[in-house]
């Protein structure tokens, strides 16, 4: 999906609790009549003169009028059920649709008809939502309705299609049944999972960092941000006089600066091949997405302005810095539709990206892994020249089984061979974050599950200590 297309749709942004969906029932387009569970049965128990009927044909006489008699009430029993109009569905959504994060959806069965109807109800749901429609038994009496609901549990995010419902209806009698669909369809978003972002900004209301950003004192130092004028003083820079004010007042005058307490902070997220790899149920990409997300939550509160680069061999989303919560808003959405590439992502197309938009020096945060090739992956040369300029952190999302591997004590020749691979992957990851250390980039390697934590932490050191 293009950068542009998901720019207009930010534009006026829905709303996160998907809408009601409501539709009246229609006949099935074939043979919308069917026999119901009770007219079998009776039919059934009609078999019994074929006893008598051993000895005496005259019974199947018998047999005969109570089929007769059996269709009679089914034909009566058709007759009495709410044509498909007099039935109303809704589709109602009881919280924001997330991944990983299981919701209810609820059914409502609407009777405007003159008997009671007992419904089974089948769902047209997205797969993302669940592995198979949900059927629901839903009871409604005249003039009333009746209502079920199922569990969803998201695996992508995005665009999920929900299409119509179906029912099969009964009367009391249950000897006749009647087909019928309600157009239910609507397309619902599954945004990244908003819980995790919320308690790390519980997180931080309870720390230090609260306050260092909320107090009024301001802080003099080597910052950019022009605080005031005062007269010069010795150990002063030169290159801090205000010429012009010196000019005025006859004495030398110097600039006096603080601290920015509100820095830009760009969130770099690779979604190349690399981040396909699954840890339980989840991509790692979709790990590092409620890592940003959390991060971003946080950093805004904290009074920063927030960036986002999502890319693969091409740039997907895009949003500069900014701050509030609609700033806030328009990251979600971006972010729900982040979709992995099954190609190498292009590094340096998104640190070039990120050094035309952002002039002055900031905290990048690289979202990204490594590939295992002889030559230096194509990311670190990337870094390292970002580095030239941001405060970078880098954040490597690895996968738990690599390590475990490392470690183990190999018992055969095969795991043997195993355990030295991952031993040479692992030193080859250290020297390669170590070379990014040395030239002055901040570097983590994390497993996908225990990313967020990390991230926020060191967010919030870099604050407490000033870096940028």
């Amino acid at each position: 999906m293009s950068t542009l297309s998901t720019h207009r749709r930010l534009v006026a942004p829905q709303p996160m609790l998907p809408p009601l969906a409501v539709a009246r029932a229609q006949a099935a387009p074939t043979l919308s009549y069917a026999f119901g569970s009770r007219f079998f049965l009776l039919l059934l128990i009609g078999l019994i003169w074929l006893g008598p009927a051993w000895w005496d044909q005259q019974f199947l006489w018998g047999l005969l009028a109570w089929d007769a008699v059996l269709l009679a009430f089914w034909v009566w029993d058709a007759r009495q059920l709410p044509r498909p109009e007099q039935l109303e569905l809704c589709r109602h959504w009881r919280g924001i649709v997330t991944l990983a994060s299981e919701s209810v959806v609820e059914i409502e069965l609407i009777n405007h008809g003159r008997i009671p109807v007992r419904a089974v109800v089948v769902d047209d749901a997205s797969t993302a939502l669940l592995p198979v429609p949900p059927s629901l038994e839903l009871a409604a009496p005249p003039g009333g309705s009746g209502c079920a609901g199922y569990p969803i549990l998201p695996v992508a995010r995005g665009d999920a299609r929900l299409g119509a419902a179906f029912l099969r209806y009964q009367s009391p009698a249950r000897l006749a049944e009647r087909w019928a669909r309600a157009d239910l369809a609507q397309t619902v978003r599954v945004y990244p999972n908003l819980e995790e972002a919320k308690r790390h900004t519980i997180y931080l209301i309870r720390s230090r960092q609260v306050e260092l950003e909320k107090r009024l004192k301001r802080l003099r130092g080597r910052g950019h941000e022009f605080e005031s004028l005062r007269e010069y003083r010795e150990g002063d820079e030169l290159r801090d006089i205000c010429w012009t004010a010196t000019a005025r007042r006859a004495v030398p005058i110097t600039k006096v600066y603080q601290l920015e307490r509100s820095q830009p902070v760009w969130l770099c997220l690779d979604a190349g091949r690399l981040l396909r790899a699954r840890v339980r149920q989840l991509s790692k990409l979709d790990y590092a997405v409620n890592a940003t997300l959390a991060l971003a939550h946080v950093a805004l509160f904290s009074g920063d302005r927030v960036g986002l680069i999502a890319y693969g061999r091409q740039v997907q989303q895009r949003l500069n810095a900014g701050r509030g919560s609609p700033h806030l808003r328009a990251l979600v959405e971006q972010l729900a539709f982040v979709r992995a590439e099954p190609y190498e992502a292009d590094h340096l197309r998104a640190a070039q990206l990120v050094l035309s938009v952002q002039k002055h020096r900031s905290l990048v945060v690289w979202l990204t892994d490594l590939a295992e090739t002889p030559a230096t992956p194509e990311v670190i040369e990337s870094a390292l020249l970002l580095a030239q300029r941001h405060l970078v952190l880098f954040a490597v999302v690895g996968h738990p089984e690599l390590s475990e591997a490392a470690r183990q004590r190999p018992q055969n020749e095969e795991e043997m061979y195993r355990t030295v691979a991952a031993v040479e992957m692992v030193q080859r990851r250290d020297l390669l974050l170590g070379r990014l250390r040395q030239r002055g980039v901040l570097t983590l390697e994390l497993t996908a599950e225990n990313l967020a934590v990390p991230l926020v932490n060191q967010y919030l050191e870099i604050k407490e200590r000033r870096l940028l």
